[in-house]
């Protein structure tokens, strides 16, 4: 029975972590990560455009907000959880850290002035924040066909 403190436990998380970053450093993740944002824009781009066709114009600036705010976000998180595994034991730079924090007070902060203030929809805005989510969708459904097509 291990112990926590014991350093048997210590060198088998070590080896694990390190199992761990050589698992993620696969070219196919480098691709599926290359493709993520591309996924986002045209997801974001598309759906803006069929709101703009139906004539939904407050709709479609609410929409934009959230679909930018969205991809920031993705892309703070993608950053600061890139650099936290490569830092290892090294320190973690300041406005990364600060980013990190900061990313959903802000998001919450500027959809909360759109709700009271009225300028656009909550909705539209709350629909632009899932474009990340549909891209992520989007990216799993072409590592699936990938994975089956190679059987």
């Amino acid at each position: 029975m291990r112990r926590l403190g014991s350093s048997r436990s210590c060198e088998y998380w070590a080896e694990r972590r390190k199992m761990q970053i050589e698992t993620l450093q696969t070219p196919e993740l480098a691709r599926a990560e290359a493709r993520l944002p591309r996924w986002m824009a045209l997801c974001g781009l598309l759906a803006l455009a069929a709101i703009l066709l139906c004539r939904k114009f407050g709709f479609a600036a609410g929409f934009a907000l959230g679909a930018a705010l969205g991809i920031l976000n993705y892309y703070w998180l993608h950053e600061a959880v890139e650099a936290l595994a490569k830092a290892g034991q090294a320190r973690v730079p300041r406005l990364l850290v600060a980013k990190f924090l900061l990313r959903y007070p802000l998001a919450f902060g500027l959809v909360l002035v759109f709700f009271k203030t009225g300028w656009l929809p909550p909705m539209a805005i709350l629909a632009g924040l899932f474009v990340p989510v549909a891209g992520v969708l989007i990216e799993a459904a072409v590592q699936l066909e990938g994975g089956l097509g190679s059987r």
